[in-house]
C-alpha cells in the first residue's frame, strides 16, 4: 500500500505492507521535493518521475491519495490537486487501484478522532508501525496514515470499480455506491 499527501512543495509518501492481522508494517516513507523557484510544469514534472519510481520500486496494490477538499488559498488547493492528479494518473498507468481518503477520515482511523492535530498523528503512526519514533517531516508521516486507513478499509474509497477483484462482493457495491453517490 502506496500512501501520497500531496503537495507541490512537499509529497508525502509512505509504503506499508499488511501483516497478519490486517496490521501495517513500516516499508518506506519520504518527501518528493520541488523547486518553489521552478514553473509548475517543471515541478510537476518533477513530482511525476518520482511517483514513476515510487511505484516501480515498491509495486504497491493500492494507491491512498488523501482527498483534496476546497481551502480559502485557491494556490494552495490547485497545486496540491494537481499532485493527487499525477498520483493517480501514474497509478492508473499501472493499472493499480486508487483509493481517496478525507483528512478527517485519515485522523479517525489512525488515533481515533477526525479532529487529532499533526502531532498526535505523527505519534500514533509511530506506534501503529512500531517505530522509535515518528517519520519526519509531518508530509511522510501523512502520507503512512493514508495507507495505514486504507489498509484498514479497504473498500472505503476505491476509484475504477472495474479493477477492484480481490474484494468481497459486499465491498465492491460499496465502491460501486460510492462512485454512483460522487457522479450525482
Amino acid at each position: 500500500m502506496l500512501g501520497v499527501d500531496p503537495g507541490l512543495t512537499r509529497c508525502g509518501v509512505g509504503v506499508v505492507d499488511a501483516a497478519a492481522g490486517r496490521r501495517a508494517t513500516f516499508v518506506a516513507a519520504g518527501v518528493i521535493r520541488s523547486d518553489p523557484l521552478q514553473s509548475v510544469d517543471l515541478r510537476l514534472l518533477t513530482i511525476s518521475r518520482e511517483f514513476d519510481t515510487w511505484l516501480d520500486e515498491h509495486i504497491p496494490d493500492v494507491v491512498a491519495v488523501e482527498r483534496v477538499f476546497a481551502q480559502h488559498n485557491v494556490g494552495t488547493v490547485m497545486g496540491t490537486a494537481q499532485v493527487a492528479g499525477l498520483a493517480m494518473v501514474a497509478a492508473a498507468k499501472r493499472g493499480i487501484p486508487v483509493a481517496l481518503h478525507t483528512p478527517s477520515e485519515v485522523k479517525a482511523a489512525v488515533t481515533g478522532s477526525g479532529r487529532a492535530g499533526k502531532a498526535q498523528v505523527q505519534r500514533m503512526v509511530a506506534q501503529l508501525l512500531r517505530l522509535a519514533e515518528a517519520p519526519k517531516p509531518a508530509d511522510a508521516a501523512d502520507a503512512l496514515a493514508l495507507a495505514i486507513t486504507h489498509l484498514w478499509r479497504p473498500a472505503g474509497a476505491l476509484q475504477g470499480g472495474e479493477r477492484s477483484g480481490g474484494l468481497t462482493p459486499a465491498q465492491r457495491a460499496w465502491a460501486t455506491a460510492e462512485q454512483a453517490a460522487r457522479k450525482r
